[in-house]
């Protein structure tokens, strides 16, 4: 599997329904994504980028075609498989911060490992470590109403991080924030993807947030229209 992308779509259509309802969210897509990129996924409502997010994420399989995740065709594995793969090797943020109410940071973060069966130190260590690296140190005992919003996406980021995946899915990581937080949230993750190697595929539909990534992937009509290569953020 060396030499090989860690994404790779092949001819990858998707489609809904049958007969006159057909819809072709994805139609015959071929992309690749390298281990260490970062790269903003743009386009209108109904291009085709957020159901080409969920096959990547292995949220979704496609119709045909062939997804590769290091070189494993992973749209061909049963849903326990991609279960374990997504377990492994991928890490989700949303736009909606997702974190449990009443419980603190450092228990949010430790939630993946908990599913792993890691013991409760361990987990307590690397939570603690995943919040330091988004620069909450000292706010692991603080409860999501403790914390701005800005803060909550970090405690998200950090529980997406703490498993160590190969790469991180994240889906419109600042609509819920204003401008400043929004370019904290972005240098947080050029940081983690310069410092660390994690790759990065990001859906957004703005233009100054996708800035930010490495490359560019513009979808039109399940097309990608354009693959350009941004400027590297400084």
């Amino acid at each position: 599997m060396s030499g090989s992308p860690l994404i790779e779509f092949r001819d990858v259509w998707k489609t809904y329904g049958h007969g006159e309802a057909e819809v072709h969210a994805l139609a015959g897509v071929d992309l690749s994504i390298e281990a260490g990129e970062f790269v903003a996924i743009m386009g209108p409502s109904g291009s085709g980028k957020s159901t080409a997010m969920n096959i990547i994420g292995c949220l979704d399989t496609p119709t045909s075609g062939r997804y590769a995740f290091q070189g494993v065709d992973a749209g061909r594995l049963d849903r326990a498989s991609r279960a374990t793969l997504r377990n492994l090797y991928i890490g989700f943020v949303f736009q909606g911060y997702n974190l449990l109410a009443r419980t603190t940071a450092a228990e949010n973060v430790e939630l993946p490992l908990i599913y792993r069966g890691v013991g409760s130190a361990e987990r307590r260590r690397r939570a603690l470590e995943a919040l330091d690296l988004v620069g909450l140190r000292g706010r692991e005992d603080h409860t999501p109403a403790e914390l701005s919003g800005g803060q909550q996406q970090r405690v998200a980021i950090a529980r997406a991080i703490v498993t160590r995946p190969m790469l991180l899915v994240a889906d419109e990581p600042t609509g819920n924030l204003d401008s400043a937080r929004s370019h904290e949230i972005m240098e947080l993750l050029v940081g983690l993807n310069r410092d660390t190697g994690l790759t990065v595929a990001m859906v957004t539909h703005e233009s100054d947030v996708a800035a930010y990534a490495r490359r560019t992937l513009r979808f039109v009509d399940g097309h990608v229209e354009d693959d350009g290569r941004g400027k590297e953020a400084a």
